[in-house]
Parts: structure tokens; C-alpha cells; sequence
């Protein structure tokens, strides 16, 4: 089997990382102590704490150390590492070698960092690069006192920086040997009033992306910017400078992971006559802009008549069937997953259409990050939606993301789904309604994560008459019953909701300038809203084939 593209990692401080690759594990450029304030200028505070934690190291089978100054390789760290992780071997420039020497540190656990491929495992090799603090220093024999490290995995390219400034050998060094997937940057830039503190600093935000830019880099993590508070970048800076600048690569700050190859992305539709809105849909699936997501459409149709089939084709979907009796949502999108190619699933209702160009990448980022396993996003009412169906899409997809969330609500109106995660749990088959809350359910019961996209967004058109509005809610609160069946609702509740929904309602559309004509559909849509759950909260017997009609083809 191929080894995996997707390197886990762990952020130490703002510049160490461990990296674990499927047959070595990296510690590069450790700084776990307070060495600096300790030693030098007892003023100089990190902006996080921090204390050696052995336990986080103790697997690392090398520790790669770009130079000699007391913040990269201090008395603290270094020897309580090198006791912690006994099969460690220490790699640096040779004035690092010559601290670990004097720190009683086995010979045979050092090498030097040479300017030529070294290798580390039987998928892992390395090679120093040189490094500019504030410049480039050689010792007599033409030796690096200041190194970066350029890694090869699998044929792709990551560089450590460590401290360094742009300058063209640099650049050179890293040219000759092909893009750079990955770069890690540092990000404190030099000034007049950090110099009088000592501190060299390195490249301003905007240099260290322009250096990312000419290197050809794929993806950046900006490493250093939260040292000292007399040194620190704040993150929103470095986030709004790389909007500024429209960088072409993708910014990560604190990652979990670092995907190294293209990863690929499965779109699955389940339609039943989207003729209407399906060729916007996938038009705008066709324009999304991503960092090298392999994109494809699988489609599951129950038996469409109005031409969405023809539209599918035309645009080159992977086209699947469901028979009507055999349809329930759940099923239809085990159908769908279970044909689909991808590692992400993406899972898009057919009368959903994505605002803009950055939809997908947007929705499949926190997975790619490894900060959940199932994200959502942000849903809008069309121009023709009813006007309080506008005011729940505001109330439950509000503009703020949260990632990742508590509890594990959900949509699949705009939803996105690991592979791994949906081969575990898979979806219900039996629900009437809410499977994707009920995988959810299950998935952060088991520990596992759920993230909330408000940026990655989509327009929502339901084209419903009122029994179809009665009858969604009638299945979903079905489905509610399974899920979660602490929930009753009587029927004085039910009024209550009404009008007190009702109201509200008429308030906002008062606010907003909304015509009266609209609130008759307010009452109307929250009656049915409202009096469909009440019936369906009621429902305790097994569906019938003629109520399972009734609830998925309501005409």
C-alpha cells in the first residue's frame, strides 16, 4: 500500500512542529522552555507558556535543529529531549552539534546537516539549506552556521525554514531542487526597537508570502508569529495580509495535519425532478476555485420525469438509481457515498446552489485540517422563498462558523463528510428524515467532531405547496422521535410555538419593510411548520408503504 499523503502533526510553540511520517517521526527546531526569560531578559514573557511535556516527544526518532541561538537550541530543552526520546538522533549545523556536545550528548546520535541529500528513512530524506540570521554564514571549511531543512517525501518537497531572511541563495537553493509543496515561514519581521531588544527578527508577513510565491509553495504554515509579546505578529494581521495580497497558496495557522497530495472530493446529489435549479447547481460545482481538489459528481435520482437526468449527463455526472418503493434518504445516500471515488464526500441537496467560487474548498477545509469529520454550511433563502423559512435559515446557519461546534446538529442540504467517517457509521436507513443528525449523533458520542461553515454557503430553494411544507416537518419530527425521544410536544405547545412564531415574524417583516400581502404566508407557512411536527411527534407505528408516499413524494 501507498503510504499516506496526510502527515499528522502537532504544533510546539510557534515554531517547533512533530511531524510523523509512516515510518519516522520529526521534531524539528524545539523550543519548549522559557529559556530566553530564564537566561537573558527576564522581561521577555511568551505569549503562550511553555514547559517541556517529554511524553509529546518521547516517539520522535530524529530532531532536526537549524541553529545555535538559545531559543532553537537551549540547555533546558535539548538534554531533558534527548532523555525523554533515547532513540533521538540530533541533526543541525555544526556549532549546534558543538552545545550538544558539551551537553554530554552521545556522539553517535549527531549529524551534521549537509548541503546534500541525506537520508532519513527508507520514504524520508533531507537536505540543509542555507539560512540568513541575519546573513549567511560560512566557517572556514564552508560549513552553514544557520541551516534550514528541505524534506522529500513520497517525491513532494516541505520546507523548514527555521530563522531566516529572503535572500537569493536562499531562493536558489530551494529552485534547484523543484517546487516547494509546503513552507513553513517565519513571520517577525526586523525593526529598529525589537533590534534594541536583541531580537533579529526575520521577514515581515509580506515578504515571507512573496518568498512562498517565488518558491512555487503549495501551502504555508507561518510559524514564529506569537514568540514574545515584544515580537508578536497577531494572527489576524497575517490572515488579513494574505487576503491582501490574493496569495495563490493555501495559509495555515497551527495546522493538525499537512495534506501532501491531491486529495479528492466526491459531490453526491440526490434528486427527484431538479430539473429546475440542477444546471446552476453543477455549473457552479464545475467554477469552484480549490487548492488541487480532484472534483466529480455522483448523482442518485428516484425517478425523475422533468429533464433533470438529461442536465446530469450533459455535465458528465456519474448517474445512479434508486427505485421509488426502495427510497428513503438515508439509503439513497448510502447509495451515492458507496460509489463515490472521493476522501471528502460532499453532500449538496439538488435544489441548493453555492454562492460563490470558494464553496467547496470552504466546506471541505476544516476536514482537510483534521478538525472534524463531518462540516456544514451556511444556507440561504432564494428570492421566492417563503419569508419564514428566511428566518429559520437565519436562526440555525447564522454567518459566524464555529469549528468545531458542540452537539451534533447538522444539515446535508450542505454538508461535508470524510470517507473514512461515512464507511464507519454510515447512514440510517430506516429514518424518515434527519439522517444527518443521527450519523452525527453517533460520531460525537464516539469522540469524534462536527464544524459549522458559515462562509461556505448556498442558496436554498424549496419549491413546496403547503401539504409539502406539513409533510416535510411531519417525517422530520418522524425522525426527531428516533434521535432524540426525550422530546414531546402536546398540542397546547404547538399553538403556543404558532403564535408566538407568528408574531415575531410579522415584527421582522414590519422592520423590514415587508409588504403585507407576504403575511398571510407567514401564518399559512407556521401553522403547517408547526402542526406537521405536532402530527409527526405523535407517530409511533411502523410507516406503511402508502405513508412512506405520502412523506417522500408528497404531491
Amino acid at each position: 500500500m501507498k503510504p499516506s499523503l496526510r502527515i499528522p502533526m502537532q504544533m510546539l510553540g510557534q515554531s517547533g512542529c512533530l511531524l510523523r511520517f509512516p515510518d519516522t517521526t520529526l521534531y524539528v527546531d524545539p523550543y519548549l522552555s522559557n529559556s530566553v526569560q530564564l537566561m537573558d531578559a527576564p522581561d521577555l514573557v511568551r505569549q503562550i507558556p511553555l514547559t517541556l511535556m517529554p511524553e509529546q516527544v518521547v516517539d520522535a526518532d530524529w530532531v532536526l535543529l537549524t541553529h545555535a541561538h538559545i531559543d532553537h537550541c537551549d540547555p533546558h530543552t535539548i538534554p531533558a529531549l534527548s532523555l525523554a526520546a533515547p532513540q533521538a538522533r540530533f541533526i543541525g549545523p555544526e556549532p549546534v552539534l558543538g552545545e550538544l556536545r558539551k551537553w554530554s550528548i552521545e556522539e553517535q546520535r549527531l549529524h551534521l546537516a549537509e548541503e546534500q541529500w541525506q537520508t532519513l528513512s527508507e520514504t524520508l530524506r533531507v537536505k540543509a539549506i542555507p539560512a540568513a540570521h541575519p546573513e549567511i554564514e560560512r566557517d572556514a571549511a564552508g560549513r552553514l552556521a544557520c541551516v534550514g531543512f528541505l524534506l522529500e517525501y513520497q517525491g513532494q518537497r516541505i520546507y523548514i525554514a527555521g530563522d531566516t531572511s529572503a535572500r537569493q541563495e536562499v531562493i536558489d537553493a530551494l529552485l534547484a531542487e523543484g517546487p516547494v509543496h509546503t513552507a513553513f515561514l517565519p513571520v517577525n519581521e526586523h525593526n529598529f526597537f525589537k533590534g534594541q531588544r536583541g531580537i533579529i527578527g526575520n521577514m515581515s508577513v509580506r515578504e515571507a508570502f512573496q518568498l512562498a510565491t517565488e518558491i512555487g509553495a503549495c501551502q504555508v504554515v507561518a510559524v514564529h508569529w506569537d514568540m514574545f509579546a515584544a515580537n508578536a505578529v497577531d494572527p489576524d494581521e497575517i490572515r488579513a495580509v494574505y487576503r491582501s495580497m490574493n496569495s495563490s497558496f493555501k495559509l495555515l495557522l497551527k495546522p493538525s495535519v499537512l495534506n501532501m497530495g491531491p486529495v479528492h472530493a466526491s459531490v453526491v446529489i440526490r434528486t427527484l425532478n431538479e430539473a429546475k435549479h440542477l444546471d446552476d447547481l453543477l455549473k457552479s460545482v464545475a467554477s469552484q476555485q480549490t487548492t488541487g481538489l480532484g472534483v466529480e459528481v455522483v448523482l442518485v435520482d428516484s425517478g425523475s420525469t422533468d429533464g433533470t437526468l438529461g442536465i446530469a449527463e450533459r455535465h458528465g455526472c456519474r448517474i445512479h438509481h434508486i427505485k421509488r418503493e426502495e427510497f428513503s434518504f438515508g439509503r439513497s445516500l448510502n447509495i451515492g457515498c458507496e460509489a463515490a471515488l472521493g476522501d471528502i464526500l460532499i453532500i449538496i441537496s439538488g435544489h441548493c446552489v453555492p454562492t460563490g467560487p470558494h464553496w467547496l474548498q470552504r466546506l471541505c477545509q476544516p476536514i482537510l485540517d483534521d478538525q472534524v469529520d463531518y462540516s456544514y454550511g451556511r444556507q440561504l433563502g432564494g428570492g421566492q422563498s417563503y419569508f419564514s423559512e428566511c428566518r429559520t435559515f437565519a436562526k440555525y446557519f447564522p454567518e459566524r462558523s464555529c469549528i468545531p461546534q458542540q452537539g451534533f446538529f447538522c444539515n446535508n442540504a450542505n454538508s461535508a463528510l470524510s470517507k473514512s467517517a461515512w464507511e464507519k457509521y454510515r447512514f440510517n436507513e430506516d429514518l424518515t428524515g434527519l439522517e444527518d443528525m443521527e450519523l452525527a449523533q453517533r460520531l460525537v458520542r464516539d469522540g469524534s467532531k462536527v464544524g459549522y461553515v458559515g462562509d461556505a454557503t448556498v442558496f436554498h430553494y424549496h419549491d413546496e405547496s403547503w401539504v409539502q411544507v406539513r409533510r416535510r416537518f411531519e417525517r422530520e419530527a418522524i425522525a426527531l422521535q428516533k434521535i432524540m425521544p426525550q422530546i414531546h410536544v402536546n398540542l397546547f405547545d404547538t399553538l403556543r410555538y404558532i403564535a408566538s412564531s407568528v408574531l415575531r415574524d410579522w415584527r421582522a417583516a414590519k422592520r423590514e419593510g415587508r409588504r403585507a400581502a407576504r403575511l398571510g404566508n407567514i401564518l399559512r407557512y407556521r401553522w403547517h411548520q408547526y402542526m406537521g411536527a405536532w402530527k409527526g411527534n405523535r407517530q409511533h407505528r411502523l410507516l406503511s408503504h402508502t405513508d412512506k408516499e405520502k412523506y417522500y413524494y408528497p404531491e
